[in-house]
């Protein structure tokens, strides 16, 4: 696993070129592994993990942090290290199985106090919950973005495959994958009628 989107596609492409297998033009969105999301704050503007742990080291006994896996080297403890930052066993709610539906749901709700969750990047109820992500400058969490992979040797008796596929991923960046997982996740759209364009101005279009 890597946090550098480029050099992980150039190297799971390289080796999958030997297994006969072509990789299409990747999107330009990640889940980021179970990223970090907090409610509003009424008087603060967090944007960054570096705020949020600036957060922490002053108002301690306010922060109360919902996770599924916060004794995972990858997860919650990477973040500490990175950020300088150390969550009490009294701010943390675990629940166990990592459900990021029960965490967000409940970041969102105040649930036993909660004021963040660690969910996907990509979930579809962030705009929903009035959840807001936090950026992770330091890279903590590796990059999984999403890519079309395709046997070469059909490919090669189609090319066209690709001058269709390419320009669909290049459309999913971060806010369409929520926007469209939110169609599904919380207004209960069914993926198989279509599904809505998102384009630039921010409306929504559907497309069959």
């Amino acid at each position: 696993m890597s946090n550098d989107a480029a050099a992980s596609y150039e190297t799971v492409k390289g080796l999958d070129e030997e297994n006969g297998i072509t990789w299409l033009a990747r999107a330009p969105a990640t889940t980021r592994g179970r990223s970090r999301y907090r409610r509003r704050w009424p008087r603060e503007r967090h944007r960054e993990f570096t705020d949020w742990a600036e957060y922490i080291k002053r108002q301690r006994g306010e922060a109360r942090v919902l996770a599924g896996f916060a004794d995972r080297d990858d997860a919650l403890p990477a973040f500490e290290a990175a950020y300088g930052f150390e969550l009490t066993s009294d701010q943390l709610i675990i629940l166990a199985g990592g459900d990021t539906a029960q965490t967000a749901a409940a970041a969102s709700q105040g649930t036993n106090g909660a004021n963040a969750a660690m969910v996907y990047g990509t979930d579809g109820s962030i705009a929903a919950l009035g959840l807001v992500v936090l950026e992770d400058p330091a890279g903590v969490q590796p990059v999984y973005e999403p890519a079309p992979t395709i046997r070469t040797e059909v490919l090669d008796q189609w090319p066209e495959i690709a001058e269709i596929l390419d320009p669909v991923f290049s459309e999913l960046t971060l806010k369409t994958l929520q926007i469209l997982n939110g169609k599904v996740a919380v207004d209960g759209q069914d993926p198989k009628n279509g599904c809505p364009r998102v384009p630039a101005d921010g409306g929504l279009h559907r497309v069959a």
